[in-house]
């Protein structure tokens, strides 16, 4: 197997330090190679840099979990509102719904056999 160039490692090592710039790539679409020039030429201790380190320790907060426990006291704060013997009510009414309709599509369903069969099951034997 083929090994890397010394520096090439060198800035594989630099990309793990700032996870940033691999955000950065991907999200732009722009070459690794445009970037690896630059580390190049500015060395790893320009001041350029500075932006892809990792992000202020306030700014880590993970997002979905800010999220979630929104969700959650939403939801809380909903459900502490219900009347569960209303709620109650409502389901006994779409299960009854949902049975009637079950209803119709097996009589329909009935009706629909009872027309395929043919009047006269001998009719095609006639001339």
């Amino acid at each position: 197997m083929e090994e890397l160039h010394p520096t090439v490692i060198a800035f594989k090592k630099f990309i793990n330090k700032h996870p940033l710039l691999l955000r950065e790539v991907r999200k732009s679409g722009r070459s690794w190679q445009e970037y690896y020039e630059q580390w190049a030429l500015l060395g790893e201790d320009d001041p350029h840099w500075e932006k892809y380190k990792d992000e202020p320790i306030n700014e880590k907060v993970d997002k979905s979990t800010v999220k979630d426990s929104e969700l959650v006291s939403q939801l809380l704060k909903y459900t502490s509102n219900l009347d569960m013997n209303k709620v109650q009510g409502q389901v006994d009414q779409l299960s009854k719904a949902i049975a009637s309709i079950q209803e119709m599509m097996e009589q329909f369903k009935g009706s629909q056999k009872k027309e395929q069969l043919p009047k006269d099951p001998f009719s095609w034997m006639r001339d």
